[in-house]
């Protein structure tokens, strides 16, 4: 993310102490908004805070019984344990060494391979690269048609097997006003028998993505100037079509945070970030509820067998315990 991007993340925490309720701002909580909740997440169930104290927290990943996230600003990834156990696994994160003090230039998504290794999403670094078992990174992919990407935010393994990718200009100082930018769109792209295939151009922001269960519907979110989530069918090779809006948040929609992480439960709904917290929300568009938190939250993972919904908000990781599980990625260790 860039200096601008971040001084607009910085407003949107500072808001929260003033654009959200007192009783909202004090304590994370589930707001029921539909009946239908309470078989997803049973009445009474915590958020619970599993650490804090991190300067702002992206990408998670559930592997080998901890939760594996990113801090931006830290340029760091670590791990954590259900109990609040937190190791520290690789420094200079981003690919970029030194690193500029307090940019969002570190590392983002990762995502476990087929072969158990984990590809990482570097912002300063604007590639991809393959971590080996000691965690020692190698380029992955880096460019599309000869151009550089500009900087690879979020990623998902499709149910067949391809990689698909979100590549805002977020590392990119002056965006796509830059000229260190050489892909002319924000694409999001699939990756597939070695080939890199731009899916869908005319997307502002591209975030977060993630797939329905079955693999035939894709949705992105779009982090800005307009702020939506949109869902788009998808066909043989990856071909997609039929876009779609699920939701969108209009000018008058003042809480702090913004369409960002995405992640699928075993039935279809979809669990997102967004001004105010964590929506869920039905594959048409009806909101069943909203997680509060107390800080902003940018990105979300299943674990435990799907069983329980790990945020990353800001400085800290939020757990909540689930009844209907939450779709695992398709590689895991």
């Amino acid at each position: 993310m860039n200096e601008t991007f971040g001084m607009l993340l910085g407003i949107a925490a500072l808001a929260c102490a003033t654009s959200v309720s007192a009783a909202e701002n004090t304590s994370p909580h589930v707001k029921r908004m539909d009946p239908a909740l309470d078989a997803l997440i049973a009445p009474g169930t915590p958020i619970q805070r599993v650490a804090t104290g991190f300067k702002f927290t992206e990408g998670p990943m559930w592997r080998q019984e901890r939760l594996w996230f990113s801090d931006l600003r830290d340029d760091k990834v670590f791990a954590v344990t259900r109990d609040g156990k937190v190791e520290r696994l690789i420094e200079h994160a981003g690919g970029l060494d030194p690193f500029p003090l307090d940019s969002y230039l570190g590392s983002n998504a990762m995502v476990t391979d087929k072969d158990g290794s984990v590809l990482l999403a570097q912002h300063g670094g604007r590639k991809i690269v393959r971590l080996d078992a000691q965690l020692k990174p190698t380029t992955f992919l880096d460019r599309y048609r000869d151009q550089r990407l500009n900087s690879p935010n979020d990623m998902v393994f499709a149910p067949d097997g391809s990689l698909w990718f979100t590549d805002p200009p977020f590392g990119l100082q002056g965006m796509d006003e830059d000229p260190a930018k050489e892909v002319p769109f924000n694409g999001v792209y699939r990756f597939a028998n070695g080939q890199l295939e731009a899916a869908i151009k005319d997307l502002t922001l591209p975030n977060g993505l993630a797939f329905a269960p079955d693999g035939r519907t894709l949705y992105v979110a779009n982090f800005g100037p307009q702020r939506f989530v949109k869902a788009y069918d998808v066909g043989a090779q990856g071909i997609v079509g039929n876009a779609r809006m699920l939701i969108e948040y209009g000018a008058d929609e003042k809480r702090p945070g913004g369409p960002d992480g995405i992640k699928v439960d075993s039935t279809g709904n979809i669990w997102m970030t967004g001004p105010g917290g964590i929506r869920i929300v039905t594959p048409q568009g009806k909101v069943l509820g909203q997680l509060i938190l107390p800080e902003v939250a940018a990105n979300l993972a299943f674990a435990e067998q799907g069983r329980a919904l790990y945020i990353t908000a800001t400085s800290s990781i939020y757990r909540v315990a689930l009844r209907t599980p939450g779709t695992m990625p398709l590689y895991q260790r």
